[in-house]
């Protein structure tokens, strides 16, 4: 499997109070099965579908457990140097918030957080190069900052990874694209009044599944919450969720779509 190019998503992990809670949920609504849990390095679990590597749960390290922050996902992207990344993060007004360390013999990784506010991860991969497959049921399928500063993460987020970026041509809609060469990679929403201000921005993370519908109904179900959705769009039938604990995703079944593709315009 070869190194995932600079800037594109490559994990995502989450931390849960209730790890067996988590493996249970997202086992039902992803069909997620779980490995052995990593003592090393702090139970660290990772998620399999169709037996590839697609995301991974971890509980509070000892001394964090106590803590009122609800769980959220972090999305990983790739680096070929997480010191020279972390240097480009702190020069353009972003904060280093842990690391850069190395995991072992898998990788190297730090956290930060953009002008914004908007928590993502970094990796430099070692033995774990990142997902075992994207875009199929169970899997990770797309990714969007949702900030209420569009202007910092539009001048952010390719200084630090060299991203193109387009603009979505539709006066209604806040949104950009940053591209790797003609590939999109990760989309930047504006957040408007419509969320309450108590929402703090965020990386929203879209699993791609086989029947939307059917993974919001085992959802709510399981004591999750939907609070977007389900919608039809030219990507597919999607809706944005919120598990038991609190962590928000999003669901896509990029196979049912509707519409035409929008149009997008290059940013000077």
């Amino acid at each position: 499997m070869a190194v995932p190019p600079e800037g594109a998503p490559c994990w995502a992990d989450a931390m849960f109070t209730d790890i067996e809670g988590a493996k249970s949920f997202y086992g039902d609504v992803l069909g997620w099965t779980f490995g052995e849990a990593s003592t090393e390095f702090g139970n660290y679990t990772e998620a399999y579908s169709g037996g590839k590597a697609v995301a991974a749960v971890v509980p509070p390290m000892p001394g964090q457990e106590g803590e009122e922050e609800k769980p959220a996902w972090c999305l990983y992207l790739a680096s070929p140097d997480v010191v020279a990344t972390a240097g480009r993060i702190r020069d353009n007004g972003g904060e280093v918030l842990m690391g850069p360390m190395q995991v072992g013999d898998f990788g190297s990784m730090l956290i930060a957080r953009d002008p914004g506010g908007v928590t993502f991860g970094v990796w430099q991969a070692g033995t774990h190069q990142g997902f075992g497959k994207t875009a199929e049921p169970g899997a990770y399928c797309w990714a969007e900052v949702f900030t209420r500063e569009p202007e910092k993460a539009d001048a952010f987020f390719p200084a630090v990874f060299s991203y193109g970026v387009k603009r979505l041509a539709d006066e209604a809609i806040d949104f950009t694209l940053f591209n790797l060469g003609d590939t999109p990679v990760l989309g930047r929403m504006g957040m408007t009044d419509e969320f309450p201000p108590e929402v703090s921005p965020y990386l929203n993370i879209y699993f791609a599944v086989a029947d939307c519908d059917a993974a919001v109904a085992k959802t709510t179900e399981r004591g999750g919450v939907l609070r977007f959705g389900p919608m039809d769009s030219p990507f597919g039938r999607f809706a944005t969720l919120s598990d038991p604990q609190g962590a928000a995703f999003s669901v896509i079944d990029t196979k049912t779509t509707k519409g035409e593709m929008p149009k997008t315009s290059d940013v000077s």
